[in-house]
């Protein structure tokens, strides 16, 4: 039944889609290093994983686990090498406490019933990653004690507010999309390279100016009507704002480094200035969507976009 994976074949055991509904069939030998049940119909957590000390990897992606199943994993203090947990798509509604997994760099719960982050102050301040996509949380309590996090995931939740975000030094990647959130406030995230914020209530761009590491912006599906508050974002090399209401590109002149911007779906309706309103980066663009604009009605739409943007090598889905 089990797939080893690597050379160690006593290190690693891969039970992936064995439809396993307790652990009976499963063999927990003391050396494992990995241990992978993701899609089984498991309830439960044996007692035997707490006592796995070199277990470094342990997924127990979509089962059937409840918050009283996972809960005894704050118990088991001998897995002290796990650097990987994933929690996904269970049923799971509060999270257990794992203060004493402080080797712990990775961990996934989304996809779960979480409504708050309680005992999130007990999470290790070793995580990097950390995800709670898909989930029901509304608000943000401080996560500045996860001072070495670098990936954040709160995508398809409930968060109105951009709270909690402060005190995050390292953090690099955070996605918010799917949202209620109106303002953007991002709480001196300095270090910030990637930012998703697509498929919520922004009504504006402001909020960015302590952002100037920012390489990748993705605003999409939002209600944002003027193109501003990007002039600190020179480093900034993919820009989505597709699906809004933009009438006018502006705002872009000091966007020297741009290579991808997205303005399919909005309310541009000429081509008359894109050249000018592009200037800065006419050197580093490479893919520009205008589809479903008015502008791209004109019957010599690609043939004036070349002509203003030499470098292009991909218009909408038409490679050049």
């Amino acid at each position: 039944m089990a797939a080893e994976e690597g050379t160690d074949m006593e290190a690693i055991l891969d039970l992936t889609g064995s439809q396993l509904r307790s652990w009976e069939d499963i063999l927990l030998t003391p050396h494992l290093t990995e241990l992978d049940l993701t899609t089984n119909r498991l309830t439960t957590i044996d007692p035997a994983i707490g006592t796995l000390t070199s277990l470094r990897k342990l997924s127990l992606r979509q089962n059937l686990l409840t918050t009283e199943a996972v809960a005894p994993l704050g118990q088991y203090t001998a897995l002290h090498n796990l650097t990987e947990l994933v929690l996904h798509d269970n049923k799971i509604t509060q999270l257990p406490d794992l203060r004493h997994f402080t080797a712990l760099t990775s961990l996934d719960v989304s996809f779960n019933e979480l409504s708050e982050l309680a005992g999130v102050e007990h999470l290790p301040s070793s995580l990097k990653q950390l995800y709670f996509a898909k989930n029901e949380i509304g608000t943000l309590p401080s996560l500045s004690h996860l001072s070495h996090l670098e990936i954040l995931e709160l995508g398809s939740n409930k968060i109105k507010v951009m709270s909690g975000l402060g005190g995050l030094p390292a953090l690099r990647e955070l996605w918010l999309g799917r949202n209620k959130i109106r303002e953007i406030d991002l709480g001196g995230l300095t270090g910030l390279v990637r930012l998703s914020l697509q498929s919520n209530r922004l009504t504006h761009i402001a909020g960015l100016e302590g952002c100037a590491g920012l390489e990748e912006l993705y605003l999409s599906h939002n209600g944002i009507n003027t193109l501003e508050g990007l002039d600190g974002l020179a480093r900034l090399r993919i820009l989505d704002v597709s699906a809004n209401r933009v009438d006018r590109v502006q705002g872009l002149e000091h966007l020297t480094r741009l290579e991808d911007l997205w303005l399919n779906d909005n309310q541009i309706p000429s081509l008359a200035g894109l050249g000018v309103a592009l200037v800065g980066c006419t050197g580093t663009l490479t893919t520009l969507y205008l589809e479903n604009n008015p502008a791209a009605k004109d019957p010599q739409y690609v043939l004036k976009l070349r002509e203003q943007l030499p470098n292009l090598r991909q218009l909408d889905a038409i490679m050049l």
